[in-house]
């Protein structure tokens, strides 16, 4: 799968985008935190798993996030990270960092596309649910 969508632009597209995700953090014990750095065509320059938690958090330092995304020279990222206790719902915490890692990133010309979060098999946008 990665190779399709390293060769395809498809992470504009959600249903691709979410597989993807999905098969990166589905059945993980311990939470994670991934970011995909994207150029400025939406393709994929990279993806890091920047964060590894315990099975019910990981701490987000977003000087990281900026750091690894101005190394990549990206214009745009996604982030996502799975619930291993199964439910898909953004936290309170979860839309917090989402925001903050925006308005950082802003200011270095990155856009944040989205943050996906991972359940038992059900994946959630933050920007289809107007969180970006």
């Amino acid at each position: 799968m990665r190779e399709t969508l390293l060769r395809e632009d498809v992470f504009t597209n959600s249903r691709m985008t979410r597989e993807y995700v999905k098969s990166r953090l589905i059945d993980r014990g311990r939470e994670i935190f991934l970011c995909l750095f994207l150029d400025s065509q939406n393709r994929l320059i990279a993806q890091e798993e920047l964060f590894l938690g315990t099975i019910d958090g990981a701490s987000v330092h977003p000087r990281e996030v900026i750091k690894r995304a101005l190394h990549h020279n990206a214009a745009a990222i996604i982030f996502a990270h799975n619930h291993p206790s199964g439910v898909s719902e953004p936290s309170q915490a979860d839309i917090s960092i989402t925001h903050r890692l925006k308005n950082l990133l802003s200011e270095v010309d990155i856009r944040t596309l989205d943050h996906l979060i991972v359940g038992d098999g059900e994946v959630k946008s933050l920007a289809e649910q107007g969180h970006l």
